[in-house]
Formats: structure tokens, C-alpha cells, sequence
């Protein structure tokens, strides 16, 4: 995250010191107490940053500043390199037979856990309930209905595309957890990121 504004620099005081006082942002950062509570109200209001009162022996208790778990997600994270990796250490060393097991024990666990959610629902219902699950995962997901029996649902965002590109797998897989879940086999993914598309789309038929 790059130094810039005031405000960028008080989320990387906090991404190093982990929480912080008024007075220790006004001292860090040479500018008046008013000042600092102008940016750390806007950063509390778009939810970067949580306040915490701490109780102090004497006196007040002390309003403490620390980042989000919004706030946590400007700061770059590797995890997604890191697992690229591993499969590929595990794929050397157990064959490609083994990334397919681990890609489908993942699918049915999240099959399992989906279809829970799906009791006595309508197929509409199924179809909201399934965009649900998936914005919990991070995909940004939405629907829109095309007629009585068919929907598309768009996936803005995939939280796996490092090693949705690497390993195709992962991509099937996802095909057939909804095909499980929505009980239909026609499922048809029209739209792939890993294939340069913007987004990954569903047409889905009940």
C-alpha cells in the first residue's frame, strides 16, 4: 500500500503498531488533534478502522484505534501463491490424480454444507440461497432470471483465481457443486475468468 495521503498514512501506523491513541497519531504525524479525528472519523465511517475504550486506573478511560478486518484487506497477502505452490509441490509428488481428490473432497464438503441450506425452497429460493453462499466465500455474486425455469448467475470476483488458472480442476468442481446443490443437471458455465473473461457466468435450468 502506497504512502500518500494522511489517511493512508495513519492505516500504515496502524497496519505496524496495531492500535494507537489520538495523541500517538498527533505525535507521529505532526498535525493538530483536530486534524487526526477528522480523518479517523471517515476512516471509522467507512468501516477501515474499529475505536476501543480502554479502561484507564485513573482518570477517562483511553480511545484506542485499530484496523478492520476491512481495513486488513488493503494490505497485500500472498496466501493465494502460497497454496499455487503447495499444489504444485503435492502434484509433483503424489501425481495429478491427488490435486483432482483434494479439489473434489473440497467440493463435496462444500456441497454438504450447502445443501442444508436448501431445505424446502423453492427453486428461486435455491437460486438467492446459492448467491448467498457464494458472496460469504467472496465470489460478488448475483443473479438475474432470463425465464419461468432459467437464471444466470455472475461471479464478479474469484477469491481462487491464482489457482483457478493453474488448475482447471478447481473450475469444474465449482460447476458441479451447483449442479449438485440446485438438484439440476443443466448447469453450464458460459463465462470463465481464467480464460481472460471478465466475470464467471452460469446459465442454470431447472
Amino acid at each position: 500500500m502506497a504512502s500518500g495521503t494522511t489517511k493512508d498514512k495513519i492505516l500504515e501506523l496502524l497496519k505496524k503498531e496495531v492500535t494507537l491513541t489520538v495523541n500517538d497519531l498527533t505525535n507521529l504525524l505532526n498535525i493538530t488533534h483536530m486534524a487526526v479525528r477528522k480523518h479517523l472519523n471517515m476512516l471509522e465511517r467507512d468501516g477501515l478502522i474499529q475505536s476501543r475504550e480502554v479502561k484507564q486506573s485513573m482518570g477517562r478511560p483511553l480511545q484506542t484505534f485499530s484496523l478492520s478486518e476491512k481495513g486488513e484487506r488493503l494490505f497485500p497477502k500472498n496466501y493465494e501463491g502460497m497454496s499455487v505452490e503447495f499444489l504444485k509441490d503435492i502434484k509433483d509428488l503424489h501425481g495429478e490424480d491427488a490435486i483432482y481428490y483434494l479439489f473434489k473432497k473440497r467440493e463435496a464438503r462444500q456441497t454438504q454444507s450447502s445443501l442444508v441450506r436448501m431445505e424446502y425452497k423453492s427453486n428461486e429460493e435455491k437460486i438467492n440461497e446459492m448467491v448467498n453462499i457464494q458472496n460469504e466465500k467472496g465470489y460478488m455474486a448475483d443473479v438475474s432470471q432470463i425465464d419461468d425455469t432459467t437464471y444466470e448467475i455472475t461471479e464478479y470476483n474469484c477469491p481462487i483465481l491464482a489457482v483457478a488458472k493453474e488448475f482447471k480442476v478447481a473450475c469444474h468442481c465449482e460447476t458441479d457443486m451447483f449442479k449438485n446443490v440446485l438438484e439440476t443437471d443443466k448447469v453450464k458455465r458460459t463465462c470463465c475468468k481464467t480464460e481472460g473473461n471478465a466475470h464467471c457466468k452460469f446459465l442454470i435450468q431447472f
